[in-house]
């Protein structure tokens, strides 16, 4: 058994040593990877609509499909880790996840490849377990930064697929294969990669640093597992806020990482590797944007308190909400790219932000806290999905709808008080 560690007061990047930052940089990668898998298959679409013949309502009901799922399971793995523990739900998820990612190639028909994204959209639950891993890794004056940064690479996945499945389809092609088998086969790359992380992740991570929770009960008599924790944060009105404000900014991140390569290619007739590049360059920013965020959150944070970061979230909400509008207008490429990479800019900060304050919500109910705001950022992917799938609006129309709503959430949150309040404390289990 490892030593016992405290939470880390400073992030340094390129250290690997310690189960504090052995855990952070498994649980981004995993994540990263994550999007792979649950993603993989949206730079594909155009081969997959002639594949399998479908319609614009059709592609519509799978972009909602593959977040769908994730609402309730982003709310069920937070509450498993803060019962379970981290390390082995995360291990499980991953485990899980790899099989529909591997065999998604079977389909043939509509209704097969819906049910497999909705299989597939569990993955997505990834996320909570992440934040909920940094979360206890890290002390209070830097959790913000540490959750920004590990959020953000993850997320990062979300723009690499965008310019790597293009290429590993292309490369199957390459080998001989029609474009029909090719997008199949590309899918199984993934699905391989997120087993071998199942296993690393339960072999080289611990749910705390004074290790998992079956240790800690063994070495004290009880047990760190709490009980009545998803009741308790669904009490919580802040809880609630922060559940709209992630729709409206990781929800419409998930949304345009699901719809932007066939926007691009649709709208502006550009290739399927060149849509995909574009589309790869939002999620990129994930590098350093979603970071920026939350070593922002973190500063306003020192010096105002939480209200300062409640005032900085809806800010940058009401800017990435004008940023989608604006997007919406652009009738030229070089003018929606910038577009996009201007409202990309506010909408990751205000990832950043928003889990920059979740932990402080209650630390006894880390887990199911962040379960439930991460949820609202699928709710908000599959309510944005429907605007996609209408065959009445078009989708230029949909992000300025889109736009006005982000608005609306950003004037909620800056009327919101996150500062702390009294709150009954959840029931501890003896082991």
């Amino acid at each position: 058994m490892q030593t016992s560690q405290k939470p880390l007061e400073k992030l340094n990047i390129f250290s690997f040593r310690g189960v504090p930052m052995r855990t952070f940089h498994l649980t981004w990668l995993a994540f990263f990877f994550c999007f792979f898998g649950w993603f993989g298959i949206a730079p594909l679409m155009k081969v997959i609509k002639d594949d399998l013949g479908l319609t614009k309502e059709q592609i519509g009901n799978t972009i909602i499909a593959s977040v769908a799922a994730t609402v309730v399971a982003r709310i069920l793995i937070g509450r498993l880790c803060d019962s379970w523990g981290p390390r082995k739900t995360y291990s499980a998820l991953l485990a899980l996840s790899a099989i529909p990612v591997m065999t998604v190639g079977l389909v043939h028909t509509y209704e097969a490849f819906l049910l497999f994204r909705l299989a597939i959209g569990v993955i997505g639950a990834s996320f909570v377990i992440t934040q909920y891993h940094t979360s206890v890794m890290f002390d209070q004056k830097i959790v913000g930064t540490a959750n920004a940064v590990a959020g953000g690479w993850g997320n990062l996945g979300g723009g690499i697929t965008n310019m790597v499945m293009p290429l590993i389809f292309a490369a199957f092609v390459g080998f001989g294969f029609v474009p029909a088998s090719a997008w199949r086969l590309a899918m199984i790359v993934p699905g391989v990669i997120l087993l071998v992380l199942a296993v690393l992740y339960y072999r080289y991570t611990k749910d705390t640093p004074a290790g998992n929770f079956d240790e800690l009960a063994q070495q004290r008599g009880t047990s760190p597992k709490a009980k009545g924790t998803l009741a308790l944060a669904a009490k919580d009105p802040r809880t609630w806020v922060l559940f709209l404000a992630y729709g409206a900014c990781f929800g419409i991140e998930i949304t345009f990482d699901n719809i932007a390569a066939l926007y691009f290619s649709e709208n502006f007739g550009t290739t399927l590797t060149t849509a995909g590049l574009l589309a790869g360059t939002f999620g990129f920013m994930n590098l350093f944007a979603r970071a920026l965020g939350g070593i922002l959150a973190d500063k306003v944070g020192n010096r105002y308190g939480m209200k300062g970061k409640g005032y900085l979230l809806a800010l940058l909400l009401a800017l990435e909400g004008t940023g989608i509008a604006l997007f919406a207008q652009t009738g030229h490429l070089a003018a929606a790219v910038v577009a996009m990479l201007g409202f990309a800019m506010f909408l990751k900060m205000a990832n950043g932000v928003t889990y920059a304050i979740v932990p402080f919500i209650n630390r006894k109910a880390i887990g199911s806290v962040s379960g439930i705001v991460g949820a609202g950022g699928n709710v908000g992917a599959v309510l944005a999905g429907f605007l996609f799938k209408s065959s009445t609006i078009s989708y230029s129309q949909a992000f300025l709808y889109i736009g006005l709503a982000v608005a609306a959430i950003a004037a909620l949150v800056a009327v919101m008080s996150f500062e702390k309040v009294r709150v009954e404390e959840p029931e501890v289990a003896v082991a």
